[in-house]
């Protein structure tokens, strides 16, 4: 139900301050740096009127200035094939949200390299962006607002994503990868696109909708940014709601049912509550995937060959390597690095022996083979890993 009086007509959502759109190289963060100041923003009729940002340069100058904010329930903009237009109020799916309710989004520089695609419900939008060209790109955020991002496709060439409290990664191959930026945290990805256009989503949550969730029964509320992961549980979810954005669908239940479900599993996820993985047809039974799994992890040091994998759940070896491949979304030896890997994380986070003794702990053969694997897996070196979580030693 609409606000009754104008008292209430005043936006809940705080936003930031900002100079230009974008720098060319992002300042890293210090102790020194200051925050910007945040701010309440009054409500003003003129942000709230859909404004056809396609009049002249001065115009385009100063939406980048605003830091794109765009109104929850009127015409935000899309830069679609490099001309800004106004987006279709039919797309428009909760008649509920006053319409001077804005957030920030994120500032993507330059501003013509993206096609942009807005929707927006109660108490969350989500955003589809596509690269139009091969050039340096620049997406910098923060904000009063949680924001999940999903890479759906794309490699890049050259580049680092960053969200403040972890070490940044230059991972290239971002594809199914999430990130996850807690509200008030700095977000910034810079990439040059390797082949083939990168596409993503950006999911922009309520902190107040979130913080619901924790009455009916989910405790803890996500603050943990989580960089580059994987999740099957999320990605499926949020897979649904790019499906929407990018069709002509205009069905605001549907929407609305997945924008809940997302929000959800986003808090399950950052609390650290287990996710209700998918059974598959054709895939390994439960009894087989907990005995190979647990197998994998009792010997992470010691090359396993396929058919001992394959003998424990009596199956031949070219059927056990579909069917886990199947059940688990990769293939048995890739499972037993990513298993390596998060182990030699616990082992770097607690200063457990250097670096060599460490890889060859989770199975490496030298030094230089667990770097390059852990810097495949997380975009950054086991020793930069080392530095960015451990605690500094005492003497």
């Amino acid at each position: 139900m609409r606000p009754a009086n104008d008292d209430q007509l005043m936006p809940r959502v705080k936003f930031q301050q900002t100079g230009e759109a974008m720098l060319e190289r992002r300042r890293p963060l210090s102790p020194s740096t200051p925050r910007p100041e945040l701010q309440q923003v009054p409500f003003c009729k003129e942000l709230g009127k859909p404004r056809d940002w396609r009049h002249g340069p001065e115009d385009r100058q100063q939406l980048s200035r605003s830091r794109m904010l765009l109104p929850i329930a009127q015409s935000p903009i899309i830069v679609c094939d490099h001309e800004p237009l106004i987006f279709d109020p039919t797309r428009q799916l909760d008649d509920q949200v006053p319409a001077d309710l804005i957030h920030p989004v994120v500032e993507i520089s330059p501003r013509e390299a993206v096609a942009r695609l807005t929707i927006t419900g109660h108490g969350m939008t989500a955003e589809s962006v596509r690269s139009t060209n091969r050039g340096k790109i620049q997406h910098q955020y923060r904000a009063p607002m949680h924001m999940l991002v999903m890479y759906e496709k794309g490699e890049r060439r050259d580049g680092e994503t960053f969200v403040e409290g972890l070490p940044p990664s230059a991972l290239r191959n971002l594809e199914r990868k999430l990130t996850f930026v807690p509200a008030g945290r700095e977000f910034y990805d810079c990439h040059e696109p390797r082949g083939s256009q990168m596409r993503l989503m950006y999911f922009y949550f309520d902190p107040e909708r979130l913080r619901a969730l924790s009455k009916r029964g989910i405790t803890g509320l996500p603050d943990s940014p989580r960089l580059l992961f994987e999740d099957e549980t999320l990605w499926n979810t949020a897979l649904k709601l790019k499906t929407f954005v990018d069709s002509s669908a205009g069905d605001p239940v549907y929407f609305e049912s997945l924008g809940s479900l997302l929000m959800h599993e986003v808090v399950r996820f950052t609390c650290g509550m287990p996710s209700i993985q998918r059974q598959l047809q054709g895939g390994l039974a439960q009894w087989q995937q907990r005995l190979v799994t647990a197998y994998i992890q009792e010997h992470l040091n010691e090359r396993i060959p396929i058919g001992t994998l394959a003998q424990l759940v009596r199956l031949s070896p070219y059927h056990f390597c579909r069917v886990f491949k199947q059940s688990l979304g990769m293939p048995p030896h890739r499972y037993q690095t990513k298993r390596r890997v998060e182990q030699a994380k616990l082992l770097l986070a607690n200063r457990a022996g250097s670096m060599t003794e460490i890889g060859r702990a989770v199975g490496f053969s030298s030094r230089n083979a667990f770097a390059t694997a852990f810097r495949k897996a997380t975009g950054i070196a086991p020793a930069e890993y080392r530095r960015s979580v451990a605690p500094p030693i005492t003497v």
